[in-house]
């Protein structure tokens, strides 16, 4: 709840993803600890964007920057695992 509270302009989507639940299972949550909006954090502007405290863009960022690096990691696995398999795969061309 604290989390939706403090994020600026954040959605119940956004969060859920960002914490890998459910949209529905958060809303409830939410719901129950008395919070009912889907606009959690702070209001929109009048062209759509949000606007960003200096500690909430640099949260947003840091978050962004330790998936960005997660996603990294996952993409260098599977293409070292590619290698493997095409290594694997080209020894037993024995044709």
């Amino acid at each position: 709840m604290d989390l939706c509270e403090s994020t600026p302009c954040a959605t119940l989507k956004g969060i859920a993803v960002d914490l890998g639940i459910s949209r529905g299972a958060l809303k409830e949550w939410v719901d129950k600890l008395g919070s009912g909006t889907t606009a959690i954090g702070g209001v929109a502007a009048s062209d759509g964007s949000c606007p960003d405290s200096q500690a909430a863009r640099v949260v947003r960022l840091e978050a962004e920057n330790t998936a960005l690096k997660a996603e990294a990691r996952r993409l260098e696995t599977e293409r070292d695992i590619l290698r493997q398999a095409a290594k694997y795969f080209a020894g037993e061309t024995n044709w």
